[in-house]
Parts: structure tokens; C-alpha cells; sequence
């Protein structure tokens, strides 16, 4: 964190007319000090957000078996990739294919019984037209039928069954995407529905989590309203990426989905943007630097970081004024940008704030301004690796 250099004699700064008994006064108001002065920024600020964030699975799912049984051949490895469809393992299936023969031979066998039930049905239609039996006869006949219609349906049932649990002795890819190494060797007890054999997840695309702050994320929203207002059906801002070994991520991302509801412990919001992956370059678990540009501040005042002082639990300037006198103003501050604060009041656009030769400065100082320009200082409204918080230094 970057401290702003603390102002020297304090006391000047409350004390007025006490500088005639002083011979550095004195000397100072007979000596202008060189100063390096820039003019108050106003434009259309662009705003870059910066997060930590972590590539997850779009998509991840536990491949199980549908019948117990040990696996007696697998046909992948783990980390590899494959499609839907793809066969993974073989369940062996002695007792299956044991439990499908023994069903067909029901079927079989209650096919020919009803088969025999049908023949002594018409038998029985013949007789009791001629009164050769009662009705009562014909219509348990009847009931016969049904009864052995009824158990060749159950057999039927029974048979696909059993066949489906012989199909499901081989474990079939459910989605593409990528194999875990959590997959299991050959020999593993599995149970139907509760063993897990591989963990897959789909590698491209990919979704980076992150977390934003009410703010952002209202800001992000609104600019969101806004371009569907105008009818633009595209992103407005940027989404990109920067690696753990610095290199830029070739792809933009999008925004993709944002929780329900803030995080009571952090007051942040978690959302998902899902990025392209077509070399498997992004692996889940892997952290990266995401930044969103494109947002702007229209016609913000900004002032350097380095313009900036504290006292007292204040954030204070110092002005070079027309007559080449110091001025110390008050601002209040808002959010930073690269280089710059933006300032929400205390300066005007046309205010010359002091970048350089601070040192014994107080109100009422002659100067010697040399104006610079924000190419002359180095300033740019890209974000630097030192962060300076407001909240816990500016405004204690």
C-alpha cells in the first residue's frame, strides 16, 4: 500500500501571520520554490476492473455404474479426453447374461401355456354353443387366458430387464469433456449408483469465478440496461485474461451468470464469465487475473496519485494559484484509476494541483511552477500492481 508523504510543519497550516519572526519564512517568501504543477484532468475516465480469478468446470459430473459388479475392463485413462458415447468401462456380466437367459426362458415357457389356454378357450366356445358345457365353464376359460396373458407380460417385463441390465455392464461417456485421474482400476468392487468410477468435466468452454463488489457490480449492471436500451445486443465492455506466467489469454470472455444473493461476510458478489478453451489451455482449478474494460466515468475530474497528501485524517492538494502562491485544498475522493483519483469535490478543471517539490510547502508560498504534462510524469490510466485503498488510509 502506498502512503501518501505526510505534510511538514503542521502547525503552519493552522497558524496564519506568525511567518514575519521566522527567518526560513523569510527567506522562503524571498526565494520562490520550484515546483512541478499538472492541470486537473477532466474527461471521460475509463474505468478498469481487476479480480482474482479461478477457471472451474462448466460442467462436471461422477460416471457410475447402473449395476453392481467388478470392473473387468477399463478402455480410458485418466486426463483424457473423450465424447459422448465413448465406452469407459466393462462391469462384468457373467450374471446378467445368466439372469437374460433365464428370462427368456420364462417367457418362453409362459408364451406356450398361454398359447395352450387359447386353444382350450376356442375348444370351450365350440362346446358351449352345442350345450356341451356350462357357461360357468367357459367363463373360467376365459379368465385363464387372461391370467396367462397377464404372466407373459410380466415375463416380457422381466426379460427387458434383464437385458438392461447387460447392456449397462458397459459404462458409456455421458457428456464429452475430460476424464479426472480419480478413475478407478480394473478389479474395483462398484455399486450400482453410489461408486464412482471417473469424474468428467467439460473443458471448453470454461467458465473463470470471480468476485465482484456491490459497486462494480451495479456499475457493470447499469451499463448493461443502458446498451439494451440504445439496442446494442453486444457486451459493452471487455472481459480478458491474464495468465499465472503473465501471457494474455488469446480469447475474450463473456459474462455468464452472477449468484443470487451478496456474500454476508465479504459484501461481494460471485460471478461466472465463460471463456473459450479450444486447446485445453485453461484447466479448472487454475487462477488467473481477470480484467473488464470498456466502462467509463463521463466527464470525471481526475487528479494524480502522487498530488495527493494526508493530515489529520484528511486528503489534501496543494493548488498553484494565479499569482504563483500555494493554496491547500480539501477533496473528497472517489475511485482510482491507474495513476489518477477521481475527485469528487474540493478542485475545479481548471486548478493547477503540485506533483513535485511538496517538501516544506505551506499556504501562501511563493513558487516557481514549471507545468508538466502527464506524458512528462509517466501517468496513465493503467492499473499498477500497488493498490492504494481509500477506505483504509484516505479517509481513517
Amino acid at each position: 500500500m502506498k502512503l501518501f508523504p505526510a505534510l511538514i510543519f503542521a502547525a503552519a497550516l493552522l497558524v496564519t501571520g506568525c511567518g514575519g519572526e521566522d527567518a526560513e519564512n523569510q527567506a522562503a517568501e524571498e526565494y520562490p520554490t520550484p515546483v512541478k504543477a499538472i492541470k486537473v484532468l477532466s474527461t471521460n475516465a475509463p474505468i478498469t476492473f481487476s479480480y482474482s480469478g479461478q477457471v472451474v468446470d462448466r460442467n462436471e459430473m461422477k460416471v457410475q455404474s447402473k449395476v453392481n459388479g467388478a470392473v473387468v475392463e477399463k478402455y480410458v485413462k485418466g486426463g483424457q479426453n473423450v465424447v459422448e458415447g465413448q465406452i469407459l468401462f466393462k462391469i462384468d456380466d457373467r450374471q446378467y447374461k445368466s439372469a437374460v437367459l433365464q428370462a427368456e426362458a420364462n417367457l418362453a415357457k409362459s408364451k406356450t401355456a398361454l398359447a395352450k389356454e387359447r386353444v382350450d378357450l376356442q375348444r370351450d366356445e365350440e362346446l358351449w354353443q352345442s350345450n356341451a358345457i356350462s357357461e360357468q365353464t367357459l367363463t373360467n376359460q376365459r379368465a385363464a387366458v387372461k391370467s396367462q396373458e397377464a404372466e407373459v407380460e410380466a415375463n416380457e417385463a422381466l426379460l427387458q430387464k434383464a437385458q438392461d441390465d447387460l447392456a449397462d455392464t458397459v459404462v458409456y461417456a455421458p457428456m464429452s469433456g475430460r476424464l479426472g485421474i480419480d478413475d478407478v482400476p480394473v478389479g474395483t468392487l462398484s455399486t450400482a449408483g453410489s461408486t464412482p468410477l471417473a469424474t468428467i468435466g467439460v473443458v471448453d468452454p470454461v467458465f473463470v469465478q470471480f468476485a465482484v463488489s456491490e459497486q462494480e457490480y451495479l456499475r457493470l449492471s447499469r451499463s448493461e440496461r443502458e446498451a439494451e436500451k440504445r439496442g446494442e445486443t453486444q457486451q459493452t465492455f471487455k472481459i480478458s485474461l491474464t495468465l499465472a506466467d503473465g501471457s494474455s489469454y488469446p480469447y475474450p470472455g463473456e459474462f455468464a451468470e452472477a449468484d443470487r444473493t451478496l456474500s454476508n461476510s465479504t459484501g461481494t458478489l460471485t460471478v461466472r464469465t465463460i471463456f473459450k478453451n479450444p486447446n485445453g489451455l485453461l484447466v479448472p482449478g487454475m487462477y488467473t487475473r481477470v480484467e473488464i474494460t470498456g466502462l467509463k466515468i463521463p466527464g470525471a475530474m481526475l487528479v494524480p496519485e502522487r498530488a495527493l497528501q494526508q493530515l489529520l485524517g484528511e486528503t489534501l492538494v496543494i493548488v498553484a494559484r494565479s499569482d504563483n502562491t500555494s493554496a491547500i485544498r480539501k477533496v473528497e475522493l472517489g475511485e482510482k484509476i491507474g495513476s489518477y483519483y477521481v475527485v469528487k469535490s474540493g478542485l475545479k478543471a481548471d486548478d493547477l494541483v503540485i506533483v513535485e517539490g511538496l517538501t516544506n510547502l505551506r499556504d501562501g508560498m511563493p513558487l516557481e511552477v514549471t507545468q508538466v504534462t502527464e506524458k512528462d510524469m509517466g501517468f496513465s490510466f493503467t492499473p499498477s500492481e500497488e493498490i492504494f485503498d481509500v477506505s483504509s488510509s484516505v479517509n481513517k
